[in-house]
């Protein structure tokens, strides 16, 4: 479903409707050197909301752009330290059995403490 055009449509009805309710609504704008008289309020939130967009655009590039040059680690870097495996099978199978009684005084642990 095209959910990005049903959300640009309620977000146009939204402003059509505030357009709507202040046809009649007017204020002057004083610029200081020069002064608009009966400006819609429409108008004035619409070009003030343009020019908020026009000054965070510029910023909104250049900080995706700085994203985009941050180095990303290689896939196949290894990020910890994992000690090599033992070599001979003996120390294998001490570490195995190490490992499994260490899970069965966790376990018991744990059912003990209820």
């Amino acid at each position: 479903m095209p959910w990005r055009l049903i959300l640009f449509i309620a977000v146009f009805a939204v402003f059509l409707g505030f357009v709507t309710l202040n046809l009649d609504n007017r204020c002057n704008i004083n610029f200081g050197f020069t002064q608009f008289e009966q400006v819609p309020i429409f108008l004035t939130v619409f070009i003030t909301f343009s020019l908020g967009l026009l000054c965070a655009t510029p910023l909104a590039l250049l900080l995706r752009r700085k994203r985009k040059e941050i180095p990303r680690k290689d896939e196949n870097q290894i990020d910890d330290y994992r000690p090599a495996a033992p070599a001979n099978s003996e120390d294998n199978e001490k570490i195995k059995s190490d490992a499994a009684s260490a899970r069965e005084r966790f376990f018991l642990n744990r059912r003990g403490s209820k």
